[in-house]
């Protein structure tokens, strides 16, 4: 393939390293200082990898829309407008939005709204765990976890507790963030019954599967019709 990187930071360095291991190409990298850069620039490549900064991410859409180019993107804390706007550009050129692109957590949200209908009634309580360098709480993922349990949003999401709080309700989903050390990325899902407890569990040992599953996902998008992808209907049909 080749790849034009938007965000060069640790994501988009270790996507550049493991794609010149694999042969193919990155054709550029845009990061804040050089954006305006995409204004003026032709299609130089099969698909854009971005794993950037929202305040990115309306040049890029414009660049991917008038260039054609396919679009994977992982950035998080886009507001809903940025994310109608990706949903736009899908009807030009293949894309995929993701919070997290390792196998182990798709599967873990391929699984969940199945546990969740089998727990009905149970309290749900979702934990990450981030390096202290994270500046944005809670996780894309944790946020995409809850997604998963609760699509409609029939659940009130809770984050964090403090003070008198009261009872906890049937109807909320608790959310927490933890920091510290250099810890990649922890999500744990816990379902609390009368006198049982169910918890599934997600540690990345670095950001290694995240590139790997991002890179996997980027050939199988270019290979696709125009449309809104994500990691489900990729992996799971």
């Amino acid at each position: 393939m080749k790849v034009l990187i938007t965000g060069y930071g640790r994501m988009g360095k270790l996507i550049e390293e493991t794609l010149a291991k694999a042969g193919d190409t990155v054709v550029g990298s845009i990061d804040i200082d050089n954006a305006s850069d995409l204004d003026n620039m032709d299609k130089v490549a099969d698909v854009i990898m971005d794993f950037s900064n929202p305040s990115l991410t309306d040049r890029l859409v414009e660049y991917a829309g008038r260039t054609n180019t396919p679009l994977l993107s992982g950035t998080t804390n886009m507001t809903a407008q940025q994310h109608e706007a990706i949903a736009q550009l899908a009807e030009k050129v293949p894309v995929i939005w993701a919070s997290n692109y390792s196998l182990g957590i798709n599967l873990f949200m391929h699984l969940l709204p199945q546990v969740a209908k089998a727990l009905e009634g149970w309290d749900i309580e979702i934990t990450e765990t981030h390096h202290n360098k994270k500046v944005d709480a809670p996780s894309g993922t944790a946020k995409s976890l809850a997604d998963a349990i609760d699509p409609e949003g029939k659940y009130e999401r809770v984050y964090g507790r403090s003070g008198n709080c009261g009872e906890r309700s049937k109807n909320e989903i608790g959310m927490h963030a933890l920091r510290g050390g250099t810890v990649t990325g922890d999500h744990v899902v816990d379902f609390f019954g009368n006198d049982e407890v169910f918890e599934i569990t997600h540690r990345a040992g670095s950001r290694q599967i995240l590139v790997d599953g991002a890179i996997g996902a980027a050939r199988k998008l270019i290979t696709r019709e125009p449309g809104l992808y994500n990691m489900e209907t990729l992996l799971f049909g």
